[in-house]
């Protein structure tokens, strides 16, 4: 900060901002939901509303109906992790589940 010619310092001006706390927003946007709207946890267990084909697994089709225990939740909020019988280390659409 530099001397003005009346031998004050200047001072930069300060503008009053929006008081929201802006992670507040973000803690609303971070929830993971199944098809329904309910509210998935790491632990749930999901049932698939729609067949799914697998891709990377030689064919194989997962049935709706089909249970998947002990979901895991990932980063985004549109996936999910889990183990099936037929395969290991699935990512599933939370579109495609509904809350068991």
């Amino acid at each position: 900060m530099g001397l003005s010619r009346g031998g004050a310092a200047t001072q930069a001006p300060c503008y009053g901002g929006d008081k929201s706390d802006p992670k507040d927003d973000a803690m609303t946007d971070d929830v993971t939901k199944d098809s329904n709207g309910n509210i998935l946890a790491d632990g749930d267990s999901v049932t698939l509303i729609k067949d799914l084909k697998v891709k990377g697994s030689g064919g194989v089709t997962l049935k709706r109906g089909t249970l998947v225990k002990n979901i895991r939740l990932t980063g985004d909020t549109d996936e999910i992790e889990a183990n099936v019988d037929k395969v290991r280390g699935l990512v599933l659409r939370t579109e495609f589940v509904r809350k068991a």
